[in-house]
Order: structure tokens, then sequence, then C-alpha cells
């Protein structure tokens, strides 16, 4: 009985991290890494812009990362949200908007997928 708070606990934490991230708009699933979706979504700005790219590592080991549109920069800047993906292998990638358009950052994220 000691460990039923401990428990629930873990579990509402899972639940939670099982969530998009809250303003994110779903782009697409990958079978691939969040560190190479992430390096593909980069350089595809990177190339297109002739722009400086920030990323963000969110967790350690570039398990989850945001990779900011050029021009932007973090906190709160428009950026490709890559997570681990919630339902097994491979990355699940959003797109928060932070002001700038999304047509054009959300057709190279596609192409990473």
């Amino acid at each position: 009985m000691k460990y039923l708070p401990l428990i629930a606990l873990t579990v509402a934490i899972s639940a939670c991290a099982a969530q998009p991230p809250a303003g994110v708009q779903s782009v697409g699933q990958s079978q691939q890494p969040p560190p190479a979706v992430a390096t593909c979504i980069g350089q595809k700005w990177a190339d297109s812009s002739q722009q400086q790219v920030v990323s963000q590592n969110i967790l350690a080991n570039g398990r989850a990362m945001d990779v900011y549109v050029p021009g932007q920069q973090p906190p709160n800047g428009a950026a490709a949200v890559v997570r681990p993906s919630y339902s097994g292998n491979g990355s699940w990638v959003g797109f928060r908007a932070g002001g700038a358009g999304s047509s054009d950052a959300t057709s190279a994220i596609s192409g990473c997928l």
C-alpha cells in the first residue's frame, strides 16, 4: 500500500507525456528516431533560407527536440516539435506556429517524415 501513491503519480505523468504539446499542430509520424528527423528538418530549412537554424534538446540524448524556423529564437519562436512516437518506435512531429507562416515550414517538415 505504501507504493500506491507512487504508482498513481507515475501513471498520471505517463498520461500527460503521451499528449501532444499544447498549441502544436500535428504534422505526422516518421519511422526515423527524433535526432534524424530534427537534423533533416534543420538542414532543409537552412538550405532553403541560407540562414542559421537553432535546435534545442528538450530531453537528454536528443530524444526530443525543437527545431526553430530560420529567424526564430527559443523559447517561443515558430518551431518543428519532434518527439518520440506516442505509439511505438519512431517520431511524432508537430509545428508550433509562434506567429510565423506554416505552409512553407510544414512542407519542409513533411519532406523529412
